[in-house]
């Protein structure tokens, strides 16, 4: 664990960030420690960069607050949440190299370390649980139990994933002891659907293809049918879990067009393939059971150099 106390003490203006298009854990957990640094060092100077928030969580406290583009003036000390590596900052990477400290609280598999104090915990259920583990119980209010019980909500597949430890289950009933209606935030957050993400959500199902005696599932969806719905990646979350839910499934794959030739890809496993490693391979990453990668190529070459490295664990297990 690290000794952010040290770290602010020593800092007049600090950075809080995580990876591009952030999901819930990397909103929660970056908004949930800026509320509590806040409090602690009200006459510091704090803020939050992140690029491309999802308008989805802007009821937590200091949504409206966040910085969505790069910023050029170094700070004294940059936190770096939920990302395993500096690229995944995007243009906010520009800002951790100039920063006089930096630190990184990640729960991802990291094979090195990138920020000057890295805490990473890979078997942790979220970011936002060791933020949780990581501050005073005393401080907590209201808006950082909301921010940072998002961020278990969501990369705990509310509290169905097995990343679920008996820790985050009681981290959370702490966190719900607060004035916040959970059960309205886990609806409106996790389960509600747009026409437009139901319409696409169908779709992604209709045209999915059983491949390798039925044990993977797979599905994409192009630019022109996201411009016929009017969608985007935003659209798209959840579907590759759905993919997963397949009766008799092991792994699935699901992917849509960022550009000619390319794809952003997410894979959902079971206990028999280990995506991480799979997405490790061709330079991407994640969990165990849940992981993404960038990959360039026609649709067909991406699923068949993928999905051989997912047979070899298969064959593995057999």
């Amino acid at each position: 664990m690290i000794d952010y106390k040290q770290l602010c003490e020593n800092a007049n203006t600090i950075a809080i960030s995580a990876h591009v298009r952030p999901d819930g854990d990397a909103i929660g957990s970056t908004l949930g420690f800026w509320n509590y640094l806040k409090k602690v060092y009200p006459d510091k100077d704090i803020k939050v960069y992140l690029i491309d928030p999802n308008p989805l969580f802007n009821f937590l406290k200091g949504f409206d607050e966040i910085i969505k583009e790069a910023a050029s003036t170094p700070v004294d000390l940059f936190f770096a949440l939920d990302l395993s590596e500096k690229q995944r900052l995007g243009d906010n990477a520009g800002l951790f190299d100039n920063a006089k400290n930096t630190a990184c609280i990640d729960h991802h598999i990291n094979d090195g370390i990138f920020s000057k104090n890295d805490w990473v915990v890979p078997d942790a259920s979220s970011t936002a649980e060791l933020i949780y583990d990581l501050i005073d119980k005393d401080v907590i209010d209201t808006d950082i139990a909301m921010c940072l019980y998002t961020g278990m909500v969501h990369d705990t597949g509310v509290f169905q994933f097995n990343c679920t430890h008996r820790s985050t289950m009681e981290a959370a009933g702490k966190l719900i002891e607060y004035d916040f209606d959970h059960y309205k935030l886990i609806e409106k957050t996790f389960f509600q659907k747009s026409y437009i993400q139901n319409q696409i959500l169908g779709r992604a199902l209709l045209e999915s293809i059983l491949f390798m005696d039925k044990k993977c599932i797979v599905s994409v969806i192009d630019r022109k049918t996201m411009d016929f719905y009017g969608a985007t990646s935003k659209d798209l979350e959840g579907i590759a879990n759905q993919l997963r839910y397949t009766r008799g499934v092991e792994c699935a794959i699901f992917m849509y067009e960022i550009g000619p030739q390319e794809f952003k890809v997410s894979l959902r496993s079971s206990d028999k393939v280990n995506v991480a490693e799979v997405a490790k391979t061709f330079g991407g990453g994640g969990h165990k059971k849940a992981a993404g990668l960038t990959m360039a190529g026609s649709f067909h070459d991406v699923v068949n150099n993928i999905s051989r490295i997912i047979e070899k664990q298969l064959r593995t297990e057999l």
